[in-house]
């Protein structure tokens, strides 16, 4: 099978062909792992009510449907045919709307910072900084270039030898012109430690480091070379929370996936990611999450739970659809 550029097709044919990719590789609700590493297929069939969600830094681009995303005062919608960078791991609060006639659909591709470094390079890129403070999230239209290079993306998983051969280079592409878009700016940000995001930024990877061991604001703000008040004025600006309490949230999310993917009880996980009282523990989950942590890892499995990704073989009608 080849994944070379279909020829044009109406933005509503090719919408349709992605769809049908989805139902082919994703077609349970939750997060399907796709056979490349960093790249996951996300599908809701029913309403999903506001809930705290953690981001790494990614590309998030929406197929079908729509969520709002809430980060303190900030509002943002992404739609079908948008996308959303993250630059940095942030937590914050989304809304789903689907319905099992419409259902989300979304690829999540992780960014690869060595990749994008060497992007920049490739680009003679030496700069880091941009005309202003970027902000954590943002969410763009896609361009014909490239909704193009997502469909082929779709074509390629959806073959084991192209998914090997031929993927890596398309989610390349989808980083090359997501890094020359209008949102590449906050990721090269990300990358320098010359602005106050390049800064912060670097300071959130160290907390996703080391999340589970001692963290305090007077090392984070040394080692990001800021003075303590700056350093928090900063930090709000970018998370919209304070530095411990991002922390915290880190934890806490870590602790649940490794009660839902890892099987691992309440007390493990606390333990695990830092916690000395497990009954400090199951108060501030519920306090984030809304419900104990048993209880929210039945409605994980609920929501989430699916058979491990399959490969299917490509369908002659996926190509030749006009």
């Amino acid at each position: 099978m080849s994944t070379r550029p279909a020829e044009p097709v109406s933005t509503d044919a090719a919408q349709l062909r992605v769809v049908e990719f989805f139902d082919a590789l994703a077609p349970n609700p939750g997060f399907t792992r796709s056979s490349l590493e960093g790249v996951n297929l996300m599908r809701a069939n029913a309403p999903m009510p506001r809930m705290p969600v953690m981001y790494e830094p990614s590309i998030v681009i929406v197929c079908q449907g729509r969520k709002r995303g809430y980060l303190g005062d900030q509002v943002f919608q992404y739609d079908a045919q948008q996308y959303l960078v993250l630059s940095v791991p942030l937590p914050f609060e989304c809304e789903t709307e689907a319905s099992p006639e419409e259902p989300f659909l979304a690829i999540s591709i992780r960014v690869d910072l060595t990749m994008v470094a060497e992007l920049l390079m490739a680009l003679n890129e030496t700069q880091g900084s941009t005309q202003h403070e970027p902000l954590g999230v943002y969410s763009t239209a896609l361009d014909p270039a490239l909704s193009n290079a997502v469909q082929r993306l779709m074509e390629a998983l959806a073959s084991p030898l192209d998914a090997r051969i031929l993927a890596p280079g398309v989610v390349r592409e989808i980083c090359y012109r997501v890094l020359t878009g209008e949102q590449g700016g906050a990721i090269r940000a990300a990358l320098s430690h010359q602005n106050h995001f390049g800064r912060i930024a670097k300071a959130l990877r160290r907390i996703h480091a080391d999340y589970h061991g001692e963290l305090d604001v007077d090392t984070l703000a040394s080692e990001a070379g800021m003075s303590l008040a700056v350093f928090h004025a900063q930090f709000k600006a970018v998370t919209a929370t304070s530095p411990m309490q991002y922390v915290k949230t880190t934890r806490l999310h870590h602790a649940r996936l490794l009660m839902v993917q890892d099987g691992l009880n309440a007390g493990a996980a606390a333990a695990r990611v830092g916690y000395e009282s497990a009954s400090q523990f199951s108060r501030e989950f519920k306090r984030l999450f809304g419900l104990s942590p048993v209880d929210e890892v039945k409605r994980m499995r609920t929501v989430y739970d699916a058979p491990p990704p399959r490969v299917v073989k490509p369908v002659a009608r996926y190509v030749t659809a006009v």
